[in-house]
């Protein structure tokens, strides 16, 4: 790992749908007083673009041009989630299951991860961040001073992730479609041949199946803690 003060830190926080990834991500920035980047909202973005634009998906040329066109602005403030895409707020729009349905084949695009990369870079920049995502610690930020890869049975996963986006505890006929929705969404990220969700080799990995959202925050501020204490005591 490389020894950073606290203010140019960079955590990494990748994990499959429903894991728990955005409210760790973003209690571990408000904890440390970091910069927070959701990059699966980027996808999202150019994902609801193509769409209100009609480009078919499976036209990568065209939907690759039209990452590469957009005027994307996303917060990096833990306490607003604002994406703008040309102009246009979208932060709960790119949550709408039309464009959960469409973001895998959009974010499979090689062109389109790169640009996002590049973009995500950028945002990054000298460090001060949490960032989320599938490839932060493989591609995004290989470097990053704490990588965590962040997972939990699929049961819970699609009781969460359900949770989310219905506000209520599921009946099982809809934890069943939700589970199912997620088994092709991980399916389909693990497999994409542009940086596929994987866990980075010195990634720590943490199951939250049994561990609320505190638990694991205490435990990634905690291993964040140690690498800045180090890295202090090493200058």
């Amino acid at each position: 790992m490389t020894q950073r003060s606290s203010d140019a830190l960079v955590v990494a926080i990748d994990g499959p749908s429903g894991s728990g990834k955005s409210t760790v991500a973003r209690g571990v920035a408000d904890a440390l007083g970091l910069r927070y980047l959701d990059t699966g909202a980027m996808y999202r973005a150019i994902t609801w673009l193509v769409l209100r634009r009609g480009v078919a998906l499976d036209d990568p040329a065209v939907v690759a041009s039209t990452a590469a066109g957009a005027d994307l602005e996303v917060s990096t403030d833990p306490h607003n989630r604002k994406v703008v895409v040309d102009g246009t707020d979208v932060t709960v729009e790119i949550r709408s299951a039309e464009v959960t349905a469409a973001v895998s084949a959009v974010s499979a695009v090689g062109d389109v991860r790169a640009e996002m990369v590049r973009r995500q870079r950028t945002l990054i920049g000298h460090g001060g961040i949490v960032v989320e995502g599938r490839d932060i610690g493989t591609t995004v930020a290989p470097d990053a001073d704490v990588k965590i890869f962040l997972t939990a049975e699929e049961r819970v996963r699609a009781e969460r992730r359900g949770a989310e986006i219905a506000g209520r505890t599921l009946d099982a006929s809809t934890l069943a479609t939700t589970g199912e929705a997620l088994r092709r969404r991980d399916a389909a990220d693990s497999t994409r041949i542009a940086s596929p969700l994987t866990k980075a080799p010195d990634a720590t990995e943490i199951d939250a199946t049994e561990l609320d959202a505190d638990t694991v925050i205490a435990r990634v501020v905690e291993l964040a803690g140690a690498v800045s204490a180090h890295g202090q005591a090493s200058r």
